[in-house]
């Protein structure tokens, strides 16, 4: 069945017009901000756990939001959605050129060289504003990191191997000690930060996601407590009772029963 999404276009002409929702006529594309960084998020949460119904009702939500911006944008005269469709197809046919051209791509390799190169292409003639320009700062500071660590490698400032980055953590993590046991506040945090990112670059180099592998870490760490509440509370106790000792093999349990 072909998508009709000039119903959704319709619905948020009708809700931003006049007898509308006064709520949805108060937005601009500012506030919509938040609500679509909360819609991404939702998106991704329902792609790991979550049932195609979940995802379904997400992707629509995020689609939902962008009509809502292409609307606040028609109304000021700047761009209407069938601009932003038309753009976006115009692009990705620009961009496949192993497809829509001549050019030959056997590999995914081959296709990220054509991709670069016809970015590259594209960029030339606009403000350039350096080599790690373009990096929004509202992205999240580990997936910030990896697009700014990404940009520095392509004009050639990185190290050669893993081994290198791995001393250079090593070389982070004692600076951070020495911090530490100066307790000294400002440097504590400057070190952890190089730690972080020094991190972000490890990650670069075995081609993991950080904010990914964080997010899966935060969901095992969110289920292995869970656990451990659980088999505290189904004894008649409050977890806050509980000793560190105890909680810890209550830990271990739960790491064992996720590995078994």
């Amino acid at each position: 069945m072909k998508a009709d999404i000039e119903k959704l276009v319709s619905l948020m002409a009708r809700l931003r017009s006049p007898g509308g929702c006064p709520w949805d006529r108060e937005q601009t594309l500012a506030s919509l901000v938040p609500f679509i960084i909360e819609e991404a998020y939702e998106v991704i949460a329902a792609i790991d756990e979550g049932p195609d119904e979940a995802l379904k009702d997400e992707l629509g939500d995020l689609l939902f939001q962008i009509i809502f911006a292409c609307r606040i944008a028609e109304e000021t005269g700047r761009f209407a959605m069938v601009d932003v469709i038309d753009h976006s197809y115009d692009k990705m046919v620009r961009r496949h050129p192993h497809v829509f051209g001549e050019a030959k791509a056997e590999t995914s390799e081959d296709v990220l060289r054509h991709w670069a190169e016809i970015k590259k292409t594209e960029k030339r003639g606009k403000p350039s504003g350096g080599a790690l320009a373009g990096v929004p700062e509202s992205m999240p500071a580990l997936l910030r990191a990896h697009k700014v660590s990404q940009k520095a490698s392509k004009v050639g400032f990185d190290w050669k191997d893993i081994s290198h980055v791995l001393e250079k953590l090593d070389e982070e993590v004692l600076e951070f000690h020495a911090a530490v046991s100066a307790q000294d506040a400002a440097n504590v945090e400057e070190e952890l930060g190089d730690i972080l990112f020094t991190l972000v670059n490890v990650s670069r180099f075995m081609q993991v996601n950080p904010e990914d592998a964080l997010r899966k870490t935060i969901g095992k760490f969110i289920t292995r407590f869970h656990h451990v509440e659980a088999s505290i509370i189904g004894q008649g106790r409050d977890i806050a009772d509980a000793s560190m000792d105890e909680m810890e093999r209550l830990w271990q349990d739960a790491k064992k029963e996720s590995k078994a």
